[in-house]
């Protein structure tokens, strides 16, 4: 998946979260597909197989990260696989970059091949890491968070920058501003102009439509003083394929899941008067 162009809140929680999650120190953040500087996405993470950068992750506690099931389609073999934390730069050294082993992989049992749900996968580490300015985590959002179509977030990765051209050295971190899409428009968009090219995809009740970004990554959402991570990168059509956005996962929907395997972890919750909706994107 590619990084192509194209929230008023008050949350409290359900359970006090970590006071580190979804706060970077770095604040540099304007519209439009550019690199990032350092520390400012710092729960942003590299899945690397054999040293090669496979997916995007985020990090959400010390000892796990989020992905996509789909990210693991070649192999489940923890061995294989390791977690870069910290890097703005992959081809770089720089002291702010751990890299860590990975001790369990744990994919969604419903996922069963591209645009299915279930895409979404807990990669345990084989130890915790240590908290920096560069390294953080990002809250998860609570099942009963809800995001309007036209709120404003961000995706972030190292994906390709156009169909079939790899981000250049020293393959800097890309972020993007997007906007949330309707489920009924995504859903409008991805039948128009099928013709006999592409089999017809169904967006299923777990996902969520917003730019482009890279595979695995997070979409997140600022709401009062933290971040959350809204959704994870499953699929899409090209790159900046008119019609066609980008589907994620949409992390509310898997709180069940993710408290099954990490008893601890700690989700935000919201109260608030709903906005209007702003209208529909055009199809």
């Amino acid at each position: 998946i590619i990084l192509c162009n194209n929230c008023g809140l008050n949350f409290s929680p359900i359970s006090s979260p970590p006071p580190v999650c979804g706060r970077p120190t770095a604040l540099n953040r304007n519209v439009g597909g550019e690199d990032s500087v350092e520390g400012e996405w710092p729960w942003q993470a590299s899945l690397k197989m054999n040293e090669n950068h496979v997916c995007g992750a985020s990090l959400i506690t010390k000892q796990w990260v989020i992905t996509a099931a789909h990210c693991f389609q070649k192999s489940k073999d923890p061995s294989l696989y390791h977690v870069v934390l910290g890097a703005n730069k992959l081809e770089n050294s720089w002291r702010n970059k751990v890299l860590m082993d990975v001790g369990e992989i744990i994919t969604h049992p419903k996922y069963a091949g591209e645009a299915t749900s279930g895409d979404i996968a807990l990669v345990r580490l084989t130890q915790p890491v240590k908290f920096t300015d560069y390294i953080l985590p990002i809250c998860l959002p609570a099942a009963s968070v809800s995001f309007p179509p036209g709120k404003k977030c961000w995706v972030t990765g190292w994906g390709d920058i156009n169909e079939g051209q790899d981000l250049p050295p020293p393959q800097t971190l890309q972020k993007l501003q997007v906007p949330i899409i309707d489920t009924r428009t995504c859903r409008r968009l991805y039948n128009i102009d099928m013709g006999d090219r592409l089999p017809r995809k169904a967006i299923q009740d777990d996902m969520m439509c917003a730019g482009y970004g890279d595979s695995g990554g997070p979409l997140v959402c600022k709401e009062a003083t933290e971040w959350l991570l809204v959704g994870i990168i499953s699929w899409g059509e090209g790159c900046a394929v008119r019609n066609r956005p980008g589907v994620y996962i949409r992390v509310t929907a898997y709180q069940d899941w993710i408290q099954q395997h990490i008893p601890d972890m700690e989700f935000i919750g919201s109260q608030w008067a709903p906005l209007p909706a702003p209208p529909t994107m055009a199809a």
